[in-house]
């Protein structure tokens, strides 16, 4: 593989992450116009499911067809992974401290990293192991977790985002072999959107959009949501996971809460504590860990 293409796959993961960090202004703006989590997680993939189909149907129409043997894959791209791991996530956050939920969702590169061992046969090495024991720690001291709050459905719910959100990684990495990322990503978005609005209330967030005052201003927030924290990112990450390891890839996202830390203090004014600060510098080192071991030329 040419070696451009190749040391372009971790900058796209992390590009990825940085920009999955970023949710939380969009998420809180939303939640202004008086919509609920689950309503949020609709419209992120509503918007991401037409900006999909309207990239592949420029880039690549033939893309649209698939293998009718390959819905299930696809279903579990949409529904078992996108779709899973938003709703997990979102209503754990409702019934338990943020930090505690977020520490249960970035358990997906231990996740990632199991199953990449099971059926990728992908090698547990002490570079990957290093760097998972200090990304997660780095995510556990950035979200300052207590375990307060924690129920046993929180914690299945938790869990759950974690499993959903690795799942991407090993299902996307097995479409990516008959299919292109546009299609890939069209297909998981069109089916997570119809499976979210089984489940968003639809008749009230309707009303919702018609009671605003600037029904334009709120359409067009919702197309940036869309495009920022899912569109953007879910592309980089699928075209990432053509080169780098479903088990590296998890790794490097965890640059997530990093940014989701800066975006809290610059933004929203939190502060930055000095155990936050340590898990910044964990999740940095594991990052600069992987990506040493792909430019020495080890990547399989």
């Amino acid at each position: 593989m040419d070696k451009s293409k190749r040391n372009i796959g971790p900058v796209l993961i992390i590009l990825a992450g940085c920009f999955w960090g970023s949710m939380g202004i969009f998420v809180r703006r939303l939640g202004m116009f008086g919509f609920n989590p689950i309503q949020i997680v609709s419209i992120r993939i509503t918007v991401a499911a037409v900006v999909f189909s309207l990239l592949l149907l420029i880039k690549d129409r033939p893309g649209f067809r698939i293998a009718f043997r390959d819905l299930p894959l696809f279903l579990g791209l949409g529904f078992g992974s996108v779709l899973c791991f938003t709703v997990c996530y979102f209503s754990a956050i409702t019934i338990m401290p943020l930090s505690t939920a977020a520490i249960l969702l970035y358990t997906s590169p231990i996740w990632i990293m199991l199953m990449s061992v099971l059926f990728f046969r992908e090698k547990l090495n002490r570079i990957k192991l290093t760097a998972l024991a200090l990304a997660f720690a780095g995510c556990v001291l950035v979200s300052g977790i207590s375990g307060e709050g924690l129920t046993l459905t929180g914690l299945l719910l938790g869990l759950g985002s974690g499993i959903g959100y690795g799942l991407y990684s090993i299902l996307g990495t097995v479409a990516l072999r008959k299919y292109s990322p546009y299609t890939v990503t069209t297909y998981t978005f069109l089916l997570a959107a119809a499976g979210s609005w089984l489940v968003c209330q639809p008749a009230d967030m309707i009303s919702k959009f018609s009671a605003v005052d600037n029904l334009m201003e709120l359409l067009l927030f919702c197309v940036l949501t869309g495009l920022v924290t899912a569109v953007i990112p879910f592309l980089a990450y699928t075209l990432g996971l053509r080169t780098v390891e479903a088990g590296r890839a998890g790794i490097l996202a965890t640059i997530e809460p990093l940014v989701a830390t800066l975006v809290g203090i610059l933004v929203f004014s939190e502060p930055l504590t000095l155990l936050s600060g340590l898990g910044i510098i964990l999740i940095l080192v594991a990052v600069i860990l992987l990506n040493r071991k792909q430019n020495s030329g080890n990547q399989p």
